[in-house]
This record gives C-alpha cells, sequence and structure tokens, in this order.
C-alpha cells in the first residue's frame, strides 16, 4: 500500500509540475585538465568548451562525427561563447587575449590584444556587431567585431572583474567581480547606473534572463540572487550549494535556472514556483561550467574533473510547450508589464529541500564511443600573435587554485544502478515511472484545458476592462475640455458685458 500510493503521488507531482528527470545523454572525453567554460552553437549542433589545458574543443554532437581540438592560446581558457549566427566562436584566456575563431576544420583565428592582465569572460552581443569581456585589470571593454577594434572602456569595479555580459537588446552591460559588486552599465552613455552589493565574498558569475528585466548573480558565499533591475529589488535569493557557486546558465524560457558549484553539484532552480527541483551528480569536484542550449532541450556541464557531460534537459517531456507558449504570450506581452515577471514578488530566501530529486546518473548513449579529434591551427600561429609576459609565465606555473577554483577529493563512485528503492529492498526502473494509467492522464489533461479556457476566459475580460478604462479616460478628458471651453466662453461673455457698459 505504501508503494502504491508514494508511486501515484511522484507521478502525479511529475504531471502538475510538468517534466521529467533530466537524464546524462553524452559524455565527452578529451580535454587534458579543468574543463572551465562551455556553449552550444545556435544550431545546437555543436558544444564548445575551454580547457586549462589551453585548448579550445569544438565538439560535434552528431554521432561518430570528429572533434576538433583548435591550439594557439598559450595559457589557461576562461570564456566561450558562439555567435548569434554560429559562424565564430569567441575565446578569452589567461594569456590576456581574446581569439576569434572559425568553428571548422580550418581553425582561422583572430587574435585581440584585450587587456593588460587576464581575461576571465568574453560575450557577443544579440547582433553579433560586438564583444563585451572581463579581466583582472579591473576593466570591462567593449570590442567591434566586424573592425576588429578596440570601441570603450568600462572603469569603476575596484577588484579583479569575472564577468560581463550583454543585454538582450544590448543597451545595458552587467558585471561582476572580487569587489563583492554587481553592476550595470548603459552602453550608451557608457555609465555605471546602478551597484548590488550585497555579497559576502566574490561575486563570481552574472546573467541576464531571457526579457532582459532581470539579472541572475553567484557568489563565494555559496548564494544565487536574482534583481529585479526596473525596480532595483533583490527578489529572489537561494541558499542551495554547500560551497562556493561558480556559475550559472538561465533556461531559455526564463522558468528555469542551472547552477554548478564547488561542492561538486549542479542545481536546477524552478524560478516560477521559486523552489529547488533537481540535485545532479557527476562531477567528481568544482563543477566551472554550465550552459543550456539555445532551445533548451540540453545542458552542457564541464568540471576540474576534466569531464564534458552532456544532459537531456527533459523538462517539457509531456509535451505541453503549446500550452506554455500560450500563456507566455499573454504574461509577456510586447513591450513587457511594469509589474515584475519573476515570481514571487517579495525578496525571501530559498535554503535546499529534503523534497527535492537527486540524480545519480549513468550515460544514457551507450552506443557512441569517445569521437575522434582532430587537432587544428597549430601551424597557424606565429609567436608574435601573442606577447609573452614573465607575469603571465609565471602565473602559468601557478596551481589552480590561483584561478579562484580549489579541488576538492573526489566523492566515492555512486552506484551505477538507475533503479530507485522503495521499501521493502524493491526496486523500480525510471521506465516504470513512465507507465502512467490512461484514466489519470486524461483526467490531467482535462484539468489543464480546462485551466487553459478559464486563463482565456480571464484574459479577454483583461482586454475588455482596458478598453471600458481607456474610453471612461476619454470620456472624461472630453468633459475637462468642454468645461474649459465653457469657462472660457462665460469669462469672454463677461468681460465683453463689462466693455459694454
Amino acid at each position: 500500500m505504501y508503494f502504491t500510493s508514494n508511486f501515484a503521488s511522484h507521478l502525479f507531482k511529475i504531471f502538475l509540475r510538468g517534466y521529467e528527470d533530466p537524464t546524462l545523454e553524452r559524455h565527452f572525453k578529451g580535454h587534458k585538465d579543468v574543463v572551465s567554460c562551455a556553449d552550444f552553437s545556435p544550431n545546437n549542433k555543436q558544444l564548445a568548451t575551454g580547457s586549462c589545458d589551453k585548448n579550445l574543443m569544438i565538439w560535434n554532437l552528431t554521432p561518430k562525427a570528429r572533434a576538433f581540438r583548435f591550439v594557439g592560446h598559450t595559457d589557461i581558457i576562461t570564456g566561450v561563447h558562439f555567435s548569434p549566427n554560429g559562424s565564430l566562436v569567441a575565446s578569452s584566456s589567461r594569456d590576456q587575449t581574446v581569439r576569434l575563431w572559425t568553428p571548422s576544420i580550418k581553425g582561422e583565428s583572430t587574435v585581440f590584444k584585450a587587456h593588460t592582465a587576464s581575461v576571465r569572460s568574453v560575450q557577443f552581443s544579440s547582433d553579433g556587431q560586438r564583444l563585451v569581456t572581463a579581466s583582472d585589470d579591473k576593466s570591462v571593454k567593449v570590442w567591434g567585431v566586424e573592425r576588429k577594434k578596440f570601441l570603450y572602456s568600462l572603469n569603476r569595479h575596484t577588484n579583479w572583474v569575472r564577468c560581463a555580459r550583454f543585454s538582450p537588446d544590448g543597451r545595458l552591460v552587467a558585471s561582476c567581480g572580487d569587489d563583492r559588486t554587481v553592476r550595470l552599465w548603459d552602453t550608451s552613455s557608457r555609465q555605471c547606473i546602478n551597484i548590488f552589493t550585497d555579497y559576502g565574498g566574490s561575486a563570481t558569475f552574472v546573467d541576464f534572463n531571457s526579457s532582459g528585466t532581470c539579472i541572475a548573480s553567484s557568489g563565494a558565499d555559496n548564494t544565487l540572487k536574482i534583481w529585479d533591475i526596473r525596480t532595483n529589488k533583490l527578489i529572489q535569493h537561494y541558499i542551495v550549494h554547500s560551497a562556493g557557486v561558480n556559475c550559472f546558465s538561465f533556461h531559455p524560457s526564463g522558468n528555469y535556472l542551472i547552477s554548478g558549484s564547488s561542492d561538486s553539484t549542479m542545481k536546477i532552480l524552478d524560478l516560477l514556483e521559486g523552489r529547488l527541483i533537481y540535485t545532479l551528480h557527476g562531477h567528481k569536484g568544482p563543477v566551472l561550467a554550465v550552459a543550456f542550449s539555445r532551445d533548451g532541450d540540453l545542458f552542457a556541464s564541464g568540471g576540474a574533473d576534466s569531464q564534458v557531460l552532456m544532459w537531456k534537459t527533459n523538462f517539457d517531456s509531456l509535451n505541453y510547450k503549446v500550452l506554455l507558449s500560450r500563456h507566455r504570450k499573454r504574461v509577456t506581452p510586447d513591450p513587457p508589464p511594469h509589474l515584475m515577471d519573476i515570481y514571487p514578488r517579495s525578496h525571501h530566501r530559498h535554503s535546499a529541500q529534503n523534497g527535492t530529486v537527486e540524480i545519480h546518473p549513468i550515460v544514457a548513449d551507450t552506443q557512441s564511443g569517445d569521437p575522434q579529434v582532430v587537432e587544428v591551427g597549430r601551424v597557424l600561429f606565429s609567436t608574435a600573435d601573442v606577447r609573452s609576459h614573465d607575469s603571465a609565465t609565471s602565473r602559468r606555473d601557478q596551481p589552480i587554485s590561483s584561478l579562484g577554483w580549489t579541488h576538492t577529493r573526489p566523492r566515492e563512485e555512486e552506484d551505477e544502478d538507475q533503479h530507485e528503492r522503495l521499501p521493502g529492498g524493491m526496486t523500480t526502473s525510471r521506465e516504470e515511472h513512465s507507465g502512467i494509467p490512461s484514466s489519470l492522464n486524461s483526467t490531467l489533461e482535462n484539468i489543464v484545458q480546462q485551466l487553459d479556457i478559464l486563463t482565456q476566459t480571464v484574459a479577454v475580460l483583461e482586454e475588455r476592462l482596458t478598453l471600458t478604462e481607456d474610453k471612461l479616460r476619454t470620456c472624461l478628458d472630453n468633459q475637462v475640455l468642454l468645461l474649459q471651453q465653457t469657462q472660457q466662453i462665460d469669462g469672454s461673455d463677461q468681460e465683453a458685458e463689462g466693455q459694454s457698459l
């Protein structure tokens, strides 16, 4: 009886929340040191990763396709990002340069002498015309891609800048760093327009949500925070990791966020419900890179164990995407509403809960072996491309902890049997969990349809109420005008009478 009730409860929760558990799809081997960054191509056919082995890897996601190893940087690669059309990949490095690569076997690249210290991050603007970089020289710089020229610098940080990101419309830049601040910049005036300072340690990563109305930031104090930049208020505060948070990525829908931490785990947060829903294991040591694909169906992770893992999201496996898109159109009109679109609207902390699902994965795709790696780019570069410095050489000899990352002792190997243990020693596999009774399925689908109808009805009523308010306002404005005209006529009549007398 206990098994039946819990199993039914689990299925009911899956239907209500609209997603199933993430699964590990592929495991890429090719890096020889810590994996520090990752990004998917816009067409989801390639995955780029950077590493402390100084190499950029382009993994072609087609089964049995070759992977490319790009050689050119002379120090640790710290950031990587595809251009919006996928024709270029930008990489930043501790060798103080940024490179633009062609993600093909040609391996051609262009070098930007970007900063006077290590470059921590790089990102394209949404139109692909600009790059933004963050550096240990305490500056954020913006570059023109087409002419390959420096445009301007943003200088207000007082310590290393770890990350900088464009807003979706390109009008703002968010940056964070070891001065324990997150700064918001206006790209037209090139001025710092806001500062968020509620941190107990370094601010390690920052990014905008898909609508550009909020920014999230992570910290070495184990926290994740989400700020509404229209009201300048902290609206969500998560303390779900037991060590510093190194990276995170918004799901394209804006409803979920995945984070990677030095506690060797990844956490998936439901931002609409304001709670932790998954804890993912798989890396032995700090997780330093996480990234959702552009369509949100996949996400990748990399860490201090030199592994690159690719996961299938499964958040919308019940195919309610059409319903969600209808709701999204209603709740995210153009222009955006003045109300906050990330809930809850009042700031409060969210801590890890015992009810969250923990996943200890095995690779789902056991047919595809490690891809053949083709090394390209070595002969294309001369020593004149990047100036070597004694200080850079000395930094290269330092341990990995100098980047702010620390190795931890590997966890014991998890049980590879992907079965959930139930009372009485019984086990049930994930496949059995997908065997949902048809009666329950149809009942819940009817509920969802009725909710959709109610939602549409409310939307129509809201539109009619808005029209009514507009008409009333117009009538009031007309009455005010008539009253003013009447007063003017009366005044002119009285003036005329006075003159006649």
